[in-house]
C-alpha cells in the first residue's frame, strides 16, 4: 500500500528554523546578531521509507537513556524498527526524518488505526537528538505532521507520554493540545517502574493551525 500519494508529493521539503531563538545552556550557543535580526537554518525534511533501519538504530543508540525512559517502544530494537517500517508499508504510519546535514536529527510519527471508530484520530509521536532539543524542531516537525492528518482528514490527533515528561507536555500545550486523560501506573518503562500516561489531544475540526498560536 505504502504512503498515501497526497503526501508524497509535498515531501522532500525543507524547513526553516530561527536559529537566534535557542535557549542558552551549557549544550546550545545562542547566536548573537547585534541587530536582532533572524538567522534562519534551512532543514531537509523527508519521508521514512525501508532503506532507514540502519539510520534510525543509529539514531536510537545516541540518544540519552533519560530520554528512551520515555518512549513508549524500544526503538533501539531492530524487531520495533521494522514493525515501524510494515506500519509504512502497509500505511498506517507516515514517519517525516529531519537530516540537517544528511545526519538524522529528529523524527515525526503520524499513526492511523484502521478501524473504523477510530480510523478519524491520529496519533503523534516525536523524538529529537539532544544537540536539536529546545531549538524549535519538535514543534516544526510536530507542525508538519498537524498538516498530514488535515491531508488525511482526520478529526483529532493524540499525543501519548510519561507524566513526567515535563518538556514534552509544554511542548504540546504551547501548539494548542490540551489534556484528555491522565491513567496512574498505566505504562512500565525500560526499567520496568510504573508511571503515569498522560494523553492530550489537538482537535481539528475546532482549532486553525497551530502555526497560528506560535505567538
Amino acid at each position: 500500500m505504502g504512503t498515501n500519494p497526497e503526501i508524497s508529493r509535498h515531501y522532500p521539503k525543507k524547513i526553516e528554523l530561527d536559529e537566534t531563538l535557542v535557549q542558552t545552556g551549557p549544550q546550545f550557543l545562542r547566536l548573537k546578531t547585534g541587530s536582532g535580526a533572524p538567522q534562519m537554518r534551512e532543514v531537509p525534511l523527508r519521508l521514512m521509507g525501508a532503506g532507514d533501519k540502519a539510520k534510525m538504530l543509529q539514531f536510537a543508540h545516541g540518544l540519552r537513556e533519560e530520554d528512551l525512559l520515555f518512549l513508549r517502544s524500544d526503538i533501539t530494537d531492530p524487531a520495533t524498527v521494522e514493525d515501524w517500517l510494515r506500519g509504512i508499508e502497509h500505511g498506517t504510519t507516515v514517519t517525516l526524518l529531519a537530516e540537517p546535514e544528511g545526519v538524522l536529527a529528529g523524527y515525526a510519527s503520524l499513526h492511523v488505526n484502521p478501524l473504523r471508530w477510530t480510523r478519524k484520530v491520529g496519533e503523534i509521536s516525536i523524538n529529537t537528538a539532544r544537540d536539536w532539543q529546545s531549538r524549535g524542531l519538535g514543534e516544526n516537525l510536530c507542525w508538519e505532521i498537524v498538516e498530514l492528518a488535515h491531508t488525511l482528514e482526520l478529526r483529532k490527533i493524540t499525543a501519548q507520554m510519561v507524566a513526567d515528561h515535563k518538556s514534552a507536555r509544554a511542548m504540546f500545550e504551547r501548539l494548542g493540545f490540551h489534556i484528555e486523560a491522565l491513567l496512574p501506573d498505566w505504562v512500565e518503562d525500560r526499567e520496568m517502574r510504573c508511571r503515569d500516561l498522560l494523553m492530550m489531544a489537538y482537535d481539528l475540526r475546532a482549532k486553525g493551525h497551530p502555526r497560528e498560536l506560535k505567538h
